[in-house]
This record gives structure tokens, sequence and C-alpha cells, in this order.
């Protein structure tokens, strides 16, 4: 393995430069599409939730073509990877952070802190976020997949 993968410096700056990569994408505001309505959402004034767990096999019917069915299973595993990089450099650079309950639970905070502070920002702001109950457990899925991921590397010595 390449020195440069090896080095604690990469990782930190990997960590930072992807957490900046984060909040730009959680951050902006969304433009709707009302081709492509989010299928389940409830609106509380302009503050949009999706309380329903696995909302996108449960109303995967109601995708307007085929396009909208791919765009929706598209952004389930794109949730799955959001923190995955973020949450395997944390895990490379802290060893407090080596366990799988301590790596979900990263994940879930992490995920949780970005739901919450949309709903501030769309109260504030209204950049059109919607919290999703199941960006928490995609994101957190995330976080445990890359604990297992730390596990092979540290397994065949290819950590710093």
């Amino acid at each position: 393995m390449s020195k440069l993968l090896q080095s604690r410096i990469f990782w930190f700056w990997l960590v930072i430069v992807y957490a900046v990569v984060i909040l730009l994408v959680c951050f902006s505001p969304q433009n709707q599409n009302p081709a492509l309505p989010t299928p389940g959402v409830f609106y509380q004034e302009r503050l949009a939730f999706l309380l329903i767990p696995f909302n996108s096999f449960w109303n995967l019917g109601q995708a307007t073509s085929l396009l909208h069915a791919v765009k929706i299973i598209v952004q389930n595993i794109m949730n799955v990877f959001l923190l995955y990089p973020l949450v395997l450099g944390c895990l490379i650079l802290k060893p407090c952070l080596r366990t799988a309950k301590r790596a979900l639970l990263l994940g879930f905070l992490l995920s949780l802190s970005i739901e919450l502070t949309q709903l501030l920002v769309d109260y504030l702001w209204d950049f059109n976020r919607v919290f999703e109950i199941d960006d928490l457990w995609t994101n957190t899925l995330g976080a445990y997949l890359a604990y297992r991921t730390y596990l092979l590397l540290d397994e065949r010595k290819m950590r710093p």
C-alpha cells in the first residue's frame, strides 16, 4: 500500500474535505421537481417530514415513471454511502471509535445532526429539505459498512 494512504495527514485532510462536501450537499437549497415528488412526505407549515420507515419500499409504486423509481432507489443507495468515507476516516484517526457500537452511534448521531440542522435551515430560509427517517438508518448502515471496511483494512495491515 502506498505511503500516502498510510499517512495520518492524508486521512485528516480527507476527513476535513469530505466533511465540507457533506455540508454543501446536505445544506444547500434543493429545487423541487413537481414531476418527481417524494412519496409519503407530509408538511407541517413549510417543514417537510417523511416519517414512514422504509418509505422507499412501501411507496415505490407511487413513482410517476421508471426514472422516478430509479431516482428513489439511487437516493437510498447514496444515503448508505454518504457518511461512509467520513466514518472510515474517523475510525482510522481515532482509536477510541473502533468498536461496532461506537461506529454505529457515530453514524446515527451524525445523521440525526444533519436531519435536525436541515429542519432548522428549512425553518429559517426555506431550503426545501425533508426530514427523513430513512436517512437515519441508511446513513447508520453506511457507518457500519465503514466499520467493517476498517476491520478488513486492519486485518490486512492496510491502515496507518
